[in-house]
C-alpha cells in the first residue's frame, strides 16, 4: 500500500493509543505536520497526499519517542506560547499555557504604570523576570511591549541559575527579535545580581511538592526535575523569593507569582508570616482555579 498522510496518521494514532496516549490522533497530526513542515490545516486537506520513504520514516520515529512518553513539544523542538513559536528542549521546562496569565497581568500592570504619572525622562519601567527558563514570559512580554510601541519605556532583566536554560532564553529572545530589551543574567533567585529595586517582579518558581514530582506524567520526567521540585509543600523558593521582596521592589512595586491551583490558602498565610502588612491577592485563570499571587506593600 502507499504511503499515504492518511496511511500514516491512522497507523501513528493507533500506535499511541496503544501506548497510553490521551490524545493519540492529536499527537500524530501534530508529529507529522513537523516531519513534512505543513499545518495542521493542509494536513488534514490532504489525505491521499503521499509521503516519501525519508519522511515516513522520521516519523515513525517521532511516534517512537512519543510512545515512550517524551513530549511532542520537546520532539518538534517548539512549543506554542502566547501567540509565538518557542524553541524548547530538555535545557528547560517547557512552558505551559496557565503561564500566560502572569504575561496578560504583566502587560495589564506595565500599562497601567506607564499611563498613571508621566516618569523621569530617560528612566525606563523595570520588569525583572526571575527564574526565566526559556524565556517565555519575558520574551512575550516583550514582543507585545513593542507592538504596543512601549518598548523604549521598558526595560527587563531576566534571569536563572541554570546557565542552560539561560542560554535557551537568549536563543528564543534573538529568535523574535527582542534580545536588545531583556538584560540576562545568572542568579540564585535575587542573589547575585546588582540590580536598583524594580516596579515589577514576575515568577513562575517550581511549585511542585517533592513527593508529587515523581507522580507526575511520564512527559514531565523529560524535563528538569530542578524546574518542578518546590520542596515538601512546594513553597520552598516561594519562601525565599518572598524574604527578598522587600529589597527587591521598589516602593510602589508590585511581585505576580504563579502558584499551585490547591497553594492559595498557604501562599497567603506565608505572606501574612514573612511580609506583615503587605497586601497579598489570588489571581484566578480562564478555569477560575487560584493561579497568581499578587503581592505588594500595604497602604500606610
Amino acid at each position: 500500500m502507499a504511503l499515504t498522510v492518511g496511511k500514516l496518521l491512522r497507523d501513528g494514532a493507533a500506535r499511541l493509543a496503544d501506548s497510553g496516549s490521551e490524545t493519540p490522533r492529536l499527537d500524530a497530526e501534530l508529529l507529522l505536520g513537523h516531519v513534512l513542515g505543513v499545518d495542521r490545516a493542509t494536513l488534514l486537506g490532504a489525505p491521499e497526499a503521499g509521503v516519501g520513504n525519508g519522511q515516513a520514516e522520521a516519523f515513525t520515529a517521532a511516534v517512537e519517542r512519543r510512545a515512550k512518553g517524551e513530549p511532542i513539544a520537546y520532539i518538534r523542538g517548539i512549543k506554542e506560547f502566547y501567540g509565538l513559536a518557542l524553541s524548547v528542549d530538555p535545557r528547560a521546562l517547557i512552558p505551559r499555557p496557565e503561564t500566560e496569565l502572569l504575561v496578560e497581568l504583566a502587560l495589564e500592570r506595565v500599562g497601567v504604570l506607564l499611563t498613571a504619572a508621566p516618569r523621569e525622562a530617560g528612566v525606563p519601567l523595570s520588569v525583572w523576570d526571575v527564574g526565566t527558563g526559556s524565556g517565555a514570559i519575558a520574551v512575550a512580554l516583550a514582543v507585545e511591549s513593542r507592538r504596543r510601541r512601549y518598548d523604549q519605556d521598558l526595560a527587563i532583566l531576566a534571569t536563572d541559575i541554570s546557565p542552560e536554560a539561560l542560554a535557551l532564553a537568549i536563543e528564543n529572545a534573538v529568535g523574535h527579535g527582542v534580545a536588545d530589551m531583556i538584560e540576562f543574567a545568572p542568579a540564585d533567585l535575587l542573589a547575585g545580581v546588582e540590580h536598583a529595586p524594580v516596579d515589577l517582579l514576575l515568577a513562575n518558581l517550581p511549585y511542585v511538592p517533592s513527593a508529587v514530582v515523581p507522580t507526575l506524567p511520564v512527559a514531565a520526567s523529560y524535563e528538569p526535575v530542578a524546574a518542578l521540585d518546590g520542596g515538601p509543600d512546594g513553597l520552598d523558593l516561594v519562601r525565599r523569593l518572598m524574604l527578598e521582596l522587600p529589597g527587591a521592589l521598589c516602593a510602589t512595586g508590585l511581585a505576580l507569582l504563579e502558584i499551585g491551583s490547591d497553594q492559595a490558602d498557604a501562599v497567603v498565610s506565608v505572606a501574612a508570616e514573612l511580609l506583615p502588612g503587605w497586601q497579598v491577592e489570588i489571581r484566578p485563570d480562564l478555569a477560575e482555579r487560584p493561579r497568581v499571587a499578587e503581592l505588594r506593600r500595604g497602604i500606610n
